[in-house]
């Protein structure tokens, strides 16, 4: 993937973004956080964004996309700073800001919607990462508990319809089943 990335252009402003996308539990963290580690330890600045501090609630994947294009992409690859606010969950509204300065190296963006066709052309490298839909659901509760239970299915017809519209996958440098 940082192979992939580093043949690429970084943007006028010097960022190589990379995105991790697929489905929820598919494991998108996880290889965002073995990313960063891998690129810290090459020397270069790294950023990494959760697109789960973008969406605004349940229904906010769609919204969440165009945050992350206006907010953080695009202005990176007009040479200027992005920034973003968090979502803050408990409390239902936006919180904290988030600067992603221009001199920043590499950014990494992991979550549902981050390798969409509006942010693709952007992009350095994209992964795409699967898994059934039964281990993704045991790995989504896992990490945020029972509460997640009642917002599964409507999350997954977000994704379902985000993905089929844009076509993620077929676009993706690297697709790794992670159910295996």
């Amino acid at each position: 993937m940082v192979t992939i990335a580093r043949r690429r252009p970084a943007l006028p402003c010097g960022t190589r973004v990379v995105a991790v996308d697929g489905p929820s539990g598919s494991g998108k963290t996880t290889l965002a956080a073995h990313l960063e580690a891998h690129l810290r330890r090459t020397g270069g600045h790294v950023v990494v964004v959760h697109m789960d501090d973008l969406y605004p609630g349940w229904d906010g994947l769609a919204a969440a996309v165009t945050l992350l294009s206006s907010q953080v992409v695009e202005p990176l690859a007009q040479g200027r700073d992005g920034a973003y606010q968090r979502y803050d969950w408990a409390r239902g509204a936006y919180a904290e800001r988030h600067e992603i300065l221009c001199a920043t190296a590499w950014l990494v963006v992991e979550g549902v919607g981050c390798g969409a066709d509006v942010i693709r052309p952007r992009l350095a490298a994209l992964a795409w990462l699967e898994a059934d839909r039964e281990t993704r659901r045991r790995r989504g509760l896992e990490r945020d508990g029972e509460s997640y239970a009642p917002h599964w299915e409507r999350w997954a017809g977000q994704e379902s319809a985000h993905f089929a519209g844009h076509a993620t996958r077929e676009h993706a440098d690297l697709v790794v089943d992670t159910g295996q």
